[in-house]
C-alpha cells in the first residue's frame, strides 16, 4: 500500500492499480477483508512450484537452450512426466483463480457476483487499459499452457498405451509416432 514500507520503488506501480480494482487497494484493507492475503497466500505456493517446475526442467532436461531456438532442451522419462504433471496443474491452478477473482468481464465470477464491487466506479478506457487488458495475460498465458501440457500428457499415455487409432491419439501425436508404433499387441511370455 502507498505509504507502506516496501511501496518504494517495489510496488510502486500498484498504487495505480489500487485505484482501479479497490480489492487491491484502502477500500479493502480498511473493511478488513482477507481476501488479499489468502490469495497472496495462494500465489506463493503456485510460485514455489513453478520454481519446482524450472528446477526439473534446467537440472534434468537435456539439449542447449537458445534465445533465438528455445526447442533444444527437452525432458523424458519420470523427470519429463513430472515436469508436464506439474505444468499443467499449475497453468490449470493460474487460469482458474485469474478465473474466479479478476480478467476480462466475461470471466470475472467475483466482480460479476459481487455486483462490480470493487472495479464498477471505474470508465470503460481505464478500465480495459489497466485493469482487462494486463489480467487478460494471465488467462491466455495459462490457457495455452494448459492446451500444451495436456497433449504432452495425452501423448505420452497414447505412446505408453500403443495407441495410435483412437481420435485422440490421432490429434494429439506426431504423424511419425503414429506409423512407428506396432499395431500389433506385444506376446506375452
Amino acid at each position: 500500500m502507498p505509504g507502506g514500507k516496501w511501496h518504494r520503488p517495489f510496488f510502486t506501480p500498484y498504487a495505480l492499480y489500487g485505484t482501479i480494482d479497490h480489492m487491491y487497494g484502502w477500500p479493502a484493507y480498511e473493511a478488513g477483508n482477507g481476501f488479499t492475503m489468502a490469495q497472496a497466500s495462494m500465489n506463493i505456493c503456485e510460485s514455489v512450484g513453478y520454481l519446482g517446475y524450472l528446477y526439473i526442467f534446467w537440472a534434468y532436461g537435456k539439449g542447449q537452450w537458445t534465445y533465438t531456438n528455445g526447442q533444444n532442451r527437452s525432458i523424458g522419462g519420470g523427470w519429463g512426466g513430472l515436469a508436464c504433471l506439474f505444468g499443467f496443474s499449475l497453468s490449470l491452478v493460474t487460469f482458474s483463480k485469474t478465473a474466479l477473482y479478476d480478467s476480462q468481464d466475461s470471466l470475472a465470477l467475483n466482480e460479476h457476483f459481487s455486483g462490480y464491487h470493487y472495479i464498477g466506479h471505474n470508465a470503460s478506457g481505464p478500465l480495459f487499459f489497466l485493469w482487462i487488458l494486463p489480467n487478460g495475460f494471465w488467462i491466455v498465458l495459462p490457457a495455452y499452457m494448459i492446451f500444451a501440457f495436456g497433449t504432452d500428457i495425452l501423448q505420452g499415455l497414447a505412446i505408453a498405451g500403443a495407441d495410435n487409432r483412437s481420435k485422440v491419439a490421432k490429434r494429439t501425436m506426431p504423424r511419425e509416432a503414429l506409423f512407428s508404433q506396432s499395431t500389433t499387441p506385444p506376446k506375452e511370455e
